[in-house]
Parts: structure tokens; C-alpha cells; sequence
């Protein structure tokens, strides 16, 4: 499987809190909800053509207590009720021995070694959605094929930023992207292994 990360991002890099002021309110954060105006059809019609791609989703703590508390309990005809409850879920985790949202495996141990032997496995995509924590690290790791970022046009000034101080540097090449009327840009990266470095010298050449 190809693992895919998908992140609501702002144009100053914050992922935290998107959805709801108290969705993450972790380390004093009162700024949450901040995408929630920018949401519109086009966004959702290409959300679901997401979705549709998923054989699983990877989760991390935070996000796997929130999804699993909320999802059962929304009702159609949200496009992504059926999908989102009944895909298989795989959970990485240290504290946690099992899930309660059906269905899902723990990936215990350690989780660079637990999710490569997953992605070896048959199948589409293995969705990352939130969890940004876990999706930066495994993006440092080398273990994340396809990285889509939906940016909404504002500046929240402060929170968690979703690429933050990496252990080394990744490179990526942009395979699509589109806009919608509110306003959202989503674009679609495939990761391409470290970042290339340059200098101005020989810049002339390109002009």
C-alpha cells in the first residue's frame, strides 16, 4: 500500500485545531476552527474521491480517540459515514492495547519497523487523516508516498505547525492540484527522498 497523508494547513503551516475552538486545545491554543468557514462542495466532492482510494486508515492516539468517540455517531447522509466506520483502522500507539472502533489493529512496538511492514502489504492507499504528529514523523521517516495539503486562505499567528523540525530534510514533487470557490487550495505531493540543495550560481542559465 502507498501510505497518503492529508492535512488542513493555513498559510502560516499551522494543522492544529481545524475543525472545532476546542478539537486541540493543547499547549493553550484558542484559535481552533479556523477551516471550518473555507469548507464547500468542490472541497467535499474531492475529499470523498479521497476516500474512495483507502484500503485503511493510520491513526495516532489523539486523533483515533476523537474520530472513534465522534464518527459512530454520525448519521447519514454525511458522504463519509459508511467508509470512515467501516474501513480497517490501524492505530499506532504505546499506551493503548486496543481500539474501540471496530475495525481496528494496534501497531504496538516500534512504529518506523510496525507501519513499514504494513505498506508492504497488498493494497491502494493507507490514509493518514489528521494525526499530524504521526504524519510528520513517518513523512522524516521515508515511509509516506503521497502528502495532500488543503490550504485555507488565512493566518491563525499561533499553534502546532505540521512539519515541525524534521529530522532530515524531504523532498517533493507536485503531481496535482486544484482550487475552490471558498477559497482552498489542494495540492497533491509525491515525496521524492531528500531535498535537493542548491546556490544563485548558474542562475543566469535558467533565464
Amino acid at each position: 500500500m502507498k501510505i497518503t497523508l492529508t492535512q488542513f494547513v493555513s498559510l502560516d503551516g499551522v494543522s492544529q485545531g481545524p475543525g472545532a475552538a476546542d478539537e486541540d486545545v493543547s499547549e493553550g491554543f484558542t484559535r481552533g476552527g479556523w477551516f471550518v468557514p473555507f469548507m464547500d462542495a468542490a472541497f467535499v466532492r474531492t475529499a470523498s474521491e479521497w476516500l474512495d482510494q483507502a484500503d485503511g486508515l493510520l491513526f495516532g492516539r489523539r486523533t483515533y480517540e476523537a474520530f472513534a468517540r465522534d464518527w459512530p455517531q454520525i448519521t447519514e447522509p454525511d458522504p463519509f459515514t459508511v467508509r470512515m466506520n467501516s474501513l480497517p483502522k490501524y492505530l499506532v500507539s504505546s499506551t493503548l492495547a486496543e481500539g474501540s472502533w471496530a475495525p481496528t489493529t494496534v501497531l504496538g512496538g516500534d512504529p518506523v519497523t510496525s507501519v513499514a511492514r504494513l505498506r508492504e502489504q497488498p493494497g491502494r492507499e493507507l490514509q493518514i487523516h489528521g494525526s499530524a504528529r504521526l504524519g510528520g514523523f513517518l513523512v522524516a521517516s521515508g515511509l509516506v508516498d503521497t502528502v495532500r495539503l488543503v490550504v485555507a486562505p488565512t493566518v491563525v499567528g499561533e499553534g502546532r505547525r505540521l512539519f515541525t523540525h524534521p529530522s532530515q530534510s524531504t523532498g517533493f514533487r507536485l503531481v496535482g492540484r486544484e482550487h475552490t470557490p471558498s477559497g482552498l487550495v489542494l495540492l497533491e505531493y509525491a515525496t521524492t527522498g531528500t531535498a535537493p540543495l542548491a546556490d544563485y550560481e548558474g542562475v543566469d542559465a535558467l533565464t
